[in-house]
C-alpha cells in the first residue's frame, strides 16, 4: 500500500515537473505589430492583385520628420522593410511591375515621396539597402489629413482596376496610383 501511494506521489510530482519543463515562453506583443493591407481589401476575396505586410509603428508624441526623415531611405514602417506582393502585372505608380514579392522602400519629401520597390529580400531595417537592387522607383503624391494616425497605416482604395496606394501617418498621406 505504502509503495503504491509513493508511486502516486512521485507520478503526480513528475507530470506537474515535466509540464514546467515544456512549457513555451510566447514574447509579448510588438511594440509596432505587424499588418497586411491588400486590394481588394475584402477579406472573403482570394483573387488579390497585391498586398504589402509591413509594422505598424506609432508617433507617441514624436514627429514623422525624426522617424522617417527626409531624403533618407526608410523601411516604411518599423522592424523588417515592408514586402509588397504583385499577382498580377500591374502599373504601379506609372510604371509596370511584374508579378513577384519586393522589398518597399521610401524616401520621405515635403511635397513628395519616392517609392522604392527593391529584390533584396528578408531585409531588416533599410541599413543595408543598395539602389543596385531597385526594380522600379516612382513617385507618390503628398497631401495632408485634418485628422492625425498615431499608427503607420496603409490603405488600397479603388474600384476594379483603377485603385491608389495610400501611406497615411500623422497628418501626411502619400498616394501612389494603380492600374490593372
Amino acid at each position: 500500500m505504502k509503495k503504491s501511494i509513493l508511486s502516486i506521489i512521485v507520478f503526480i510530482v513528475a507530470l506537474v515537473f515535466s509540464n514546467e519543463v515544456n512549457a513555451q515562453k510566447f514574447p509579448g506583443l510588438d511594440k509596432s505589430p505587424m499588418d497586411a493591407a491588400s486590394y481588394p481589401s475584402s477579406y472573403r476575396e482570394s483573387d488579390k492583385k497585391v498586398k504589402i505586410v509591413y509594422s505598424r509603428p506609432q508617433l507617441k508624441s514624436r514627429s514623422l520628420s525624426k522617424l522617417a526623415p527626409a531624403g533618407k531611405v526608410w523601411r516604411t514602417g518599423a522592424n523588417e522593410a515592408a514586402e509588397i506582393t504583385f499577382y498580377e502585372n500591374l502599373n504601379f505608380g506609372g510604371k509596370e511591375v511584374k508579378p513577384g514579392t519586393y522589398t518597399f522602400f521610401t524616401i520621405p519629401g515635403e511635397k513628395e515621396w519616392t517609392v522604392i520597390l527593391s529584390t533584396s529580400k528578408n531585409v531588416w531595417g533599410s541599413y543595408f539597402y543598395q539602389e543596385s537592387e531597385d526594380v522600379v522607383r516612382v513617385t507618390g503624391t503628398v497631401s495632408k489629413s485634418s485628422k492625425s494616425l498615431e499608427a503607420f497605416s496603409i490603405v488600397f482604395e479603388g474600384e476594379d482596376d483603377n485603385f491608389s496606394m495610400h501611406l497615411g501617418w500623422g497628418t501626411t498621406v502619400v498616394t501612389i496610383p494603380v492600374k490593372g
